[in-house]
């Protein structure tokens, strides 16, 4: 590679792409189930590449791991135990484990290898992960939540790539019933939601599986993610009660840090820009 080597995703489904200059690749490694590659940037620190699409770099993934972790945690009473579904790269995991009234936090992605390639080249993500309060599976969400006890937690975090490959089945009705069946009365469902800028249609397929699922309320909070298509990225919460006050003195109190949510941002967060507001009404 020279100096001016340059990798980039193109993404059919917006018609954009994104580059970023790379120094060299540091690792490749193909798993039962897809390819890892991690390059060094030349501006964003380590980059994620799977099958070809980018998953996070160094630089901006705080945006996403915050923002996919905090606003269900702080809208939620008393949130102490949490599942992930995916979220191998452990940094949603790192957030979730910040809050100190959580006493147990599951993640369950099925390729080890997202992990043991974090555990390399993204250390600071997974800090978090031999705090006894965490336990890490490598097995398949959609079985996980359909096999867990009715009524036994508080936030199920799914934390997925795009609705294809691995992950294509955390994005239907079937999932979202376990995931209700799983759920407290009180509990929260958080997933990521793609762009509502350019993928509107999805989230609102989303929303409706979710509504067919058994939850009668839904919030969608969109948010800057320089390295996702169009950078403007999204997080859907559900709940079972049409209630999404959040704990707002407690997220302006907190006693941990974050570089992107704070009180505020949760509070702009919740109301949607106009257009956006109304296509998921329609």
């Amino acid at each position: 590679m020279t100096d001016t080597t340059w990798q980039y995703e193109n993404f059919e489904r917006t018609g954009s792409a994104i580059g970023y200059r790379i120094v060299r690749k540091l690792d490749e490694v193909q798993s039962p189930f897809q390819k890892i590659e991690i390059f060094e940037t030349t501006d964003w620190g380590n980059l994620m590449l799977i099958d070809g699409a980018v998953m996070l770099t160094s630089r901006d993934n705080f945006l996403y791991h915050e923002m996919m972790s905090h606003p269900a945690l702080f809208t939620h009473p008393d949130p102490k135990h949490v599942v992930i579904i995916g979220g191998g790269d452990c940094g949603t995991l790192r957030e979730v484990l910040k809050h100190e009234g959580v006493e147990r936090a599951v993640q369950c992605d099925i390729d080890e290898q997202v992990t043991r390639m974090a555990e390399k080249w993204f250390p600071e993500l997974c800090e978090r992960n031999t705090d006894p309060r965490a336990q890490l599976l490598f097995d398949d969400g959609v079985a996980y939540m359909r096999n867990c006890a009715p009524g036994s937690v508080d936030i199920v975090i799914v934390d997925s790539t795009d609705p294809v490959g691995p992950a294509e089945g955390l994005f239907n009705r079937a999932f979202y019933e376990s995931c209700f069946r799983a759920l407290k009365d009180d509990g929260i469902l958080v997933q990521q939601s793609e762009s509502p800028l350019a993928l509107l249609d999805l989230i609102r397929e989303m929303r409706d599986e979710m509504a067919k699922a058994g939850f009668s309320a839904l919030r969608t909070l969109p948010f800057p993610q320089p390295c996702y298509p169009t950078g403007w990225w999204s997080c859907t919460m559900a709940r079972k009660r049409d209630a999404f006050d959040f704990r707002e003195d407690a997220a302006r109190g907190k006693r941990f840090p974050t570089l992107y949510y704070s009180a505020e941002v949760h509070r702009g967060a919740l109301a949607l820009p106009p257009f956006v507001a109304e296509a998921l009404r329609a």
